[in-house]
């Protein structure tokens, strides 16, 4: 009888306890409520007035070092991206020797202060290495899919360019204005690429020419045709094409050549480009080819109409 007597008063008392994660959540929050209550005795007051020198002189002698930098990179130019670099280094070394004695000189380390600061610690890390674990995932995915390789005129993100390096982390276009553009490998996945030669020397190049709608039509496709071929940039096995469109240009209509043919090396687009339009104005101007204009009409009265309209003449 004693022992159901016990029951019953233990069963109801354990039925209003919380659950267990409720109590493990409780315990969490009431540790984390005491190291922030504790962290003002954690903080050592004379050791925070030496940190204000110590940030001072960090930052007087990153001055410094700036200034010599420079400097040096007027007077030894070749060797200016060099000290450029030693200088990142230096500057990255005087920022985490004064964050490292700023703390030891303003906080009492203990366990708590090592709790805080780790747990601070790997949110700043994990934040800071999530793009960099995305971008090297996706280069281990372009590795196999592969679309495009070194070598390659690609479009991209408005860049055009060169691919010169292929890493995990990014990848690096040259320009043809001779500027190095490093892109991040994850910004391609979810991105349109166009590779104008997917691994080969040989490309297509578009160009375009505008006649009147009055010039004769078939002598300007022959023309372009022509100076194409016997340019020392062109791809012959490649087929040379010449397609006409009729479009409007400046509020008038014109008629379009686009040419479509292939430089033997990608290095040589712009030379193409270039060798081929030189040569078909040289032959348009010849052949009297005009470019587009207004055309201006005039009206014939038919003389049926004018009779009627004169019965006496």
């Amino acid at each position: 009888m004693s022992f159901i007597r016990a029951a019953s008063l233990v069963v109801p008392a354990l039925l209003l306890l919380p659950p267990a994660p409720a109590l493990a959540q409780a315990a969490a929050s009431s540790a984390e409520t005491e190291i922030i209550s504790a962290l003002p005795y954690m903080i050592r007051w004379s050791g925070l007035a030496l940190s204000v020198p110590i940030v001072i002189a960090a930052w007087m002698l990153l001055r410094f070092a700036d200034r010599l930098v420079h400097n040096l990179g007027e007077v030894f130019t070749g060797r200016r991206l060099s000290l450029q670099k030693l200088n990142t280094f230096f500057r990255f070394a005087v920022y985490l020797l004064a964050v490292v004695a700023v703390v030891l000189l303003s906080f009492r380390i203990s366990t708590e202060v090592l709790v805080l600061l780790g747990g601070t610690l790997a949110v700043a890390i994990g934040f800071a290495l999530k793009d960099l674990a995305a971008s090297v995932l996706s280069g281990v995915m372009m590795l196999f899919d592969r679309p495009f390789q070194v070598g390659d005129r690609v479009t991209f993100g408005g860049e055009y360019g060169d691919v010169i390096s292929l890493g995990l982390r990014s990848v690096k276009l040259q320009t043809l204005d001779d500027n190095t553009v490093t892109i991040p490998n994850n910004v391609f996945l979810s991105g349109v690429t166009s590779c104008g030669n997917y691994g080969v020397l040989h490309m297509q190049v578009v160009v375009d020419f505008y006649i009147g709608t009055d010039q004769n039509v078939d002598r300007a496709r022959e023309l372009i045709r022509e100076a194409t071929a016997t340019s020392r940039y062109v791809h012959l096995p490649k087929p040379i094409v010449v397609r006409v469109s009729q479009v409007i240009v400046e509020n008038y209509v014109a008629l379009r050549l686009r040419l479509k043919a292939y430089v033997l090396d990608t290095r040589y687009e712009k030379d193409f480009e270039t060798d081929v339009t030189l040569r078909v104005l040289d032959a348009f101007r010849e052949a009297e080819i005009q470019a587009p204009a207004i055309l201006h009409r005039s009206w014939v009265e038919p003389a049926s109409v004018a009779n009627a309209a004169n019965p006496l003449s």
